[in-house]
This record gives C-alpha cells, structure tokens and sequence, in this order.
C-alpha cells in the first residue's frame, strides 16, 4: 500500500479524499487544513488522522504521497516541501501562479525521481481522449484552427465569492477556467507559440477577471480561438469544449460526445464514414472502480497510483506538461512573450493581397 497524505480538504479536497479512501493500492494516513470544526468532524466520524500544520504532517507521517488541494498559491510551498523528501505529488490546478516556482519545482521532481501529476482531470475524459487520438492520428489532415471554450455560473453577483476570485489566491477566470480550456489546447493539438487580441474583463469582480478571450498562435502558421467567462448563469455548471478544424474535416467535443466530420474516410477512424459520426462518451469512457462527480476524477487518481507501482515517470498531466499551460496563461497576462518564426519563414500569402490591392 502507499502510504499517503493530503492537504485542502474543501470541496475538491474532500472529493480527493473519498476516493483515495476508496483505492485499493492507496493507505490515506492523514489530511490537513486550517478549519479546525472540519478535521474535528472528519477525525469524529472517519477516524481520520488530521492535522492543522501541515509541515508538522510530513516531519511526523514520513508518507510515500502527497495530494495538494489547496488554494493555488500555498502550491508552491507545499510541493516543494514534499519533493524534498521524495514524495510522490498529485498536485491539483493550475500547478502555479508563478511560472519561475513551476520551472524550479519541474527541475526538483526530475532530479529526484519522483511521479508528479497535476489535476486536469479533462485529460481523462473519454470523448477529449477521443479527440486527442483522432487529431494525433492525421485523420483530419493538417490543422489550421482550434477553438476551446469554458463557460459557467461562478461569480454572479458584484460581492461575494470564495478564494478562487481573490487575485492573490485564486487568479479568477483565468487561472480557475481557462486554464483547463488551454490544457485541452495542449493535449489536443500542441502548445500554441503565442497569443494575441487578449480581452480580459471583470464582469463582477473587482480583482480578477470574469471573462478572457484571445487569439493562439501556432508557429506552423495554424491559428487558436480562447473564450471563457466564469460568470454565466445560463449553464448550470462549468462547460467546456473544444472544436478542432484540419484540410480533411473538423472534431468537437465535450463532456457528453465526441463529434467528428470527414470530408474522406481515414483509416484511424474506421467506424466512421465520410460526413457526421457521433461517438458518446459512456461508450468511450472505461470503467472505473468509484465513482464520484465522473469517472474521469477517478481514473486520474488511479493513474497516479500506478505511476507509483509502476516508476513511470513520464505519463499524463506531469508537472512539466502543467507548466506549458501555466506558460500560455503568463502570455495572456504578458508577463511572458510568446515566439513566432519569422515572417519569411511562414508560408507566403502576399500573392493574395497583391492581387486585392493591386
């Protein structure tokens, strides 16, 4: 069994908890957070054990590892923390809010040798699975355009909110929303090399922004579209999709289905002809041995556990794959700048235009 500990026990925190708690390979020996009436109530009725200090946890529980549910900036500190002890870390999103902590927390889990995971867990879902494969296979020939899309109904009223609308824990829309859309960019298509027409607005909020829009740039001249807003109340809750555009027809998909037109056949797509194929997410999705919110929550909790068993050090959601999409939201702020080749190294439209304005 590996011995592991987890700190955040809010509402993702507790989700993690009742699923570690339900793995097979997983003996969950302690959990930490600052509110006192929670640990008490989760000591009374679980018997787990809890502690308020999470330094004092590790120095005392010695565990094999470690899931961070925390608000995103105690990230950082607390992996850290963990790697320097060897510990296995399932990390949840964003990995950080500062791209020199992911760059340095990247090198340190490499050095030491440990699994390290963070918790996108879009990745493990059946249909954008589907949508990685079929893209990565060529069926829809070459790509030139990509559209992700995150919308929901969490900051709707001017006062109020929670720790993920504060600038100084959370990073709002951006950094809670959008950051699963630009991981689904990444897994499905590649790591765009630059953003611009950025557009980011508080809707409600004073500190953070509520929506962001803007344009990705891929250096083999393939374009990207950005939309998110967090303060939608037309969905009931978080939505996500993402539609991928190529020479031989177009992909979408989200939670619910993966849709998929070809203007010819392809041989990685056999069950599907030319034209509309419709593939459903319980057909695509495997079983898993819990469930709680999707499948997905459990199979990427379990994916983790067998990177342990299995030493694999190089598998799905790793702190380096996490730091790209950390690297597109530090270009969205501008804190970072992206990189394009240069002009003449793109392909050539000045024909076009020549004969427009000649």
């Amino acid at each position: 069994m590996i011995r592991t500990a987890m700190v955040g026990l809010g509402k993702m925190g507790l989700s993690h908890l009742a699923i570690l708690r339900a793995h097979p390979g997983l003996d969950l020996v302690a959990g930490c957070d600052s509110t006192v009436y929670l640990t008490d109530i989760l000591t009374k009725y679980s018997g787990l054990k809890c502690y308020a200090d999470f330094d004092r946890m590790m120095e005392q529980e010695k565990v094999d590892a470690l899931v961070v549910a925390t608000p995103s900036k105690l990230h950082a500190a607390m992996v850290e923390n963990a790697l320097n002890r060897g510990v296995h870390v399932f990390c949840e999103k964003p990995f950080v809010l500062e791209l020199a902590d992911g760059e340095r927390l990247v090198a340190l889990a490499e050095r030491k040798g440990v699994v390290n995971q963070v918790g996108y867990h879009y990745r493990f879902v059946g249909a954008f699975k589907e949508a990685a494969r079929i893209v990565k296979s060529g069926a829809l020939g070459t790509i030139h355009h990509v559209r992700a899309e995150a919308f929901g109904p969490v900051v709707l009223r001017a006062k109020g909110g929670t720790w993920r609308s504060a600038k100084s824990e959370g990073g709002g829309a951006l950094y809670d929303y959008a950051c699963h859309a630009i991981d689904l960019v990444n897994f499905v298509v590649g790591v765009p090399a630059a953003v611009d027409g950025v557009v980011r607005r508080g809707v409600f909020s004073q500190d953070v922004d509520d929506e962001v829009y803007c344009t990705l740039r891929y250096a083999d001249g393939a374009s990207g579209q950005l939309s998110v807003n967090w303060s939608d109340e037309s969905f009931r809750k978080m939505s996500t999709k993402i539609s991928v555009w190529g020479t031989n027809g177009r992909i979408t998909a989200d939670r619910q289905e993966c849709q998929i037109y070809l203007r010819e056949p392809h041989a990685a797509v056999p069950d599907a002809d030319k034209g509309w194929t419709i593939r459903y997410t319980t057909d695509l999705t495997e079983e898993v041995w819990y469930y709680l919110r999707g499948e997905e929550y459990s199979a990427q909790i379990d994916y983790f556990a067998k990177s342990i068993e299995g030493k694999r050090l190089d598998g799905e959601n790793t702190f380096r794959s996490a730091l790209e999409a950390d690297r597109v939201v530090s270009m969205i702020t501008g804190q970072t700048a992206g990189s394009l080749p240069a002009p003449s190294a793109q392909p050539a439209r000045r024909g076009v235009l020549a004969r427009l304005f000649k």
